[in-house]
């Protein structure tokens, strides 16, 4: 049932399935409880005060999730709306020849990203199971693009993106996601203390590839949408938490371009049971 849910809804226009997703989006917005209260208080603390901003990041929230069907399973058609006027910035890493480590941040359809980025060659991405089963054949179907190949979040995965480097090739991920036991080091995420991964960093600096930020702007009145990019500047600090800190702080001037269509509600904050000190609480 879900698998057709996600076929139907693939079969329907953009600008239906944003206008619908936005609807959707606010009305979810409008029941008090911890969706609403999360997306608050982070965009809060990053200095959006305005209540109508947090009305329009659940929009785009919503307009997200519905956008996700078409361009998992109508993807020639979604690159066909897509605007990409900054490329030279990934032309320009790839004529270099060493590789390319994509971090794509939860902003704007972060679906779109990779599969733009197979035109310019090989990609390796990195993915989570679903937390719900039902949508695993769609994710799976949606995976199974030529040029693109997904790894698990693993050890096993880890190995596959060094060996896809060193071969010159590209490889991608989520860099603002709560990283696991031992593999993060607490950096200022709009003026807070957030966990952050020390993997993207790692890659980097062991393969000595060049590091881009991208992420996929959502165009008004379901147009398509528009590719940005921010190519960190080299060479990188040797230090994992430096790293860390320069990845956090060009994610929030990506996010600056667009703040609504940011994932506020996701919980960039959060306090794993084995993650390290706080640092105000680190002993001198």
């Amino acid at each position: 049932m879900v698998l057709m849910l996600v076929r139907v809804l693939a079969k329907l226009p953009l600008p239906v399935l944003h206008g619908l997703g936005r609807f959707l989006g606010r009305c979810v917005y409008a029941v008090p409880g911890r969706y609403r209260n999360r997306l608050r208080a982070n965009s809060l603390q990053a200095g959006y005060t305005d209540p109508a901003f947090a009305r329009r990041a659940a929009a785009e929230a919503g307009a997200m999730i519905l956008e996700t069907p078409k361009v998992w399973l109508q993807t020639e058609e979604c690159l066909k709306r897509v605007i990409n006027d900054e490329d030279h910035i990934v032309k320009e890493a790839h004529a270099e020849g060493r590789g390319v480590l994509y971090l794509t941040p939860h902003l704007g359809c972060f679906e779109i990203t990779a599969r733009c980025m197979v035109r310019y060659g090989p990609l390796t991405v990195m993915y989570r199971p679903p937390r719900y089963a039902a949508l695993e054949p769609a994710m799976e179907q949606a995976r199974n693009i030529p040029g693109l190949k997904a790894v698990p979040a693993t050890m096993q995965g880890v190995r596959q993106f060094v060996r896809a480097l060193k071969r010159g090739e590209s490889v991608g991920m989520l860099p603002d996601q709560v990283p696991g036991s031992g593999d993060g080091v607490w950096a200022p995420f709009f003026g807070r203390p957030a966990l952050t991964m020390t993997l993207a960093g790692k890659l980097a600096r062991q393969t000595g590839v060049a590091v881009i930020l991208l992420a996929g702007e959502r165009l008004p009145r379901g147009k398509g949408w528009r590719m940005h990019y921010l190519r960190l500047p080299e060479p990188l600090p040797s230090d994992p938490e430096a790293l860390a800190c320069l990845i956090n702080s060009s994610m929030e001037t990506l996010i600056q371009r667009f703040p609504e269509q940011y994932l506020w509600s996701y919980n960039r904050y959060k306090i794993p049971s084995d993650a390290p000190p706080l640092p105000d609480t680190t002993s001198p």
